[in-house]
């Protein structure tokens, strides 16, 4: 992504980057003579005999805590004794201590230490690039939805998936990232091969009706491409693209008989039918698995509350309402069965806010699923972070499907 930037026209880039990652190889060398100089530090105070035993004491296994206890004692008389202070022992120790059971060969932490640092390098200066690629590399702990928000937030444009511009993964242009036709729900590898193939061999797609012609795809998936929008080049609204590949498929079985002449298109005269930006959402909810526009934009605006994340240093210990997208949960389990939380939301501006749920507001708290919560609570600041202590939590209801509206038996919800 980074070479096809610089060919864009970003001349220097790769060199700046190519650049910049070498001096991150330097850093290795330099991250390995720091810990060999703090390490001497505390050889000064243990023996090599002694350190080992407090290497392998730090896994907190059997009777390696009686070794690691036995190795602090030693550490601290000898601190004494070589001057030290004690505030400055303990600062040591403490830091030692803390590491207890995260430790892992040395080749292991440079080599970790290096890539971090790389990836630092990669999101800091060319931040949709790599989140493209992360997309493309399926993702992590986050969801797609979150790293999509996060490239809004770095200044990039998100598209659909488009039948003459989109890949199979995700690729960038520019600014803009076009979701990748593998992201569809339901819609075969192989027809994005022929898509991707024919568009190569032949050119792009005029229209719908010239697609089907260079291309037979079963009804069922061309009304996948155009539900999620791969045809929205035509400026024809998908209602009447949706008529018109009835009309083209007929009863399913395409005429594939070479043809000397291109036959005559007959244009049938069909009523307005237009599909609003709510239907569309719920569409993307159904094949992509998340919506592009903003969660927020699904809720009845009167629902939404003006604080925002960045307003919570204001009204430290006060009690505060406030919406969010939840992201991620973490549940901590106590002592007679109950539970307590740790969540992470998003705002209507897309910035996170942290939240902590008590076993009490737990209990009466439901948080399901990708969706809007209200969420009453008091900000607590510490460290100049802000969290909220929450004391309820209530799910915003989306605005009806359009797509079952008609009939009231027919609700749906979908995502």
């Amino acid at each position: 992504f980074c070479t096809h930037r610089t060919a864009a026209g970003k001349a220097g880039q790769v060199d700046l980057l190519l650049e910049g990652l070498g001096q991150l190889r330097q850093l290795e060398a330099g991250l390995a003579v720091d810990g060999l100089e703090d390490s001497s530090r505390v050889r000064r105070s243990l023996s090599l005999g002694e350190a080992d035993m407090l290497r392998r004491g730090m896994s907190g296994k059997g009777r390696s805590k009686e070794q690691f206890a036995k190795m602090e004692q030693k550490f601290r008389q000898n601190c004494l004794e070589k001057g030290y202070g004690e505030e400055l022992t303990s600062s040591v120790w403490d830091q030692v201590s803390a590491f207890a059971g995260y430790a892992f060969a040395k080749g292991h932490s440079a080599s970790y230490a290096v890539e971090s640092y790389q990836s630092l390098y990669l999101k800091e200066y060319f931040p949709l690039e790599f989140m493209t690629a992360v997309l493309n590399n399926g993702g992590g702990f986050y969801r797609v939805e979150d790293y999509l928000n996060e490239i809004r937030k770095c200044g990039g444009e998100l598209e659909l998936p488009c039948i003459n511009t989109s890949d199979h993964p995700n690729i960038i242009l520019g600014s803009t990232i076009y979701l990748g036709l593998g992201m569809i729900k339901d819609l075969e590898s192989g027809t994005v091969a022929r898509i991707l193939s024919e568009r190569q061999l032949h050119g792009s797609f005029g229209d719908l009706e010239d697609f089907g012609d260079r291309l037979d795809l079963g009804i069922e998936q061309l009304v996948l491409l155009i539900r999620i929008g791969a045809f929205r080049f035509t400026g024809r609204d998908k209602k009447q693209l949706l008529w018109n590949a009835h009309l083209i498929k007929g009863n399913g079985h395409s005429d594939r008989t070479p043809r000397l002449f291109a036959h005559k298109r007959v244009d049938y005269r069909l009523p307005d039918l237009r599909s609003g930006p709510i239907e569309d959402a719920y569409d993307e909810i159904e094949l992509l698995g998340f919506p592009l526009c903003s969660r927020f934009d699904l809720l009845e605006r009167s629902q939404i509350m003006d604080i925002s994340a960045g307003d919570l240093v204001l009204h430290n210990k006060k009690r505060v309402r406030i919406h969010g997208v939840i992201v991620t949960a973490k549940r901590v389990p106590l002592d007679g069965g109950r539970n307590m939380f740790f969540g992470t939301f998003l705002d209507i501006n897309g910035d996170f806010f942290d939240t902590v749920h008590f076993p009490d507001s737990a209990a009466r708290s439901f948080m399901g699923g990708k969706e809007v919560y209200g969420i009453t609570g008091r900000v607590s600041s510490e460290m100049g972070h802000c969290s909220i202590i929450v004391e309820h939590v209530e799910l915003v209801p989306r605005k009806m499907d359009p797509r079952f509206s008609e009939n009231a038996n027919a609700h749906k919800r979908i995502g």
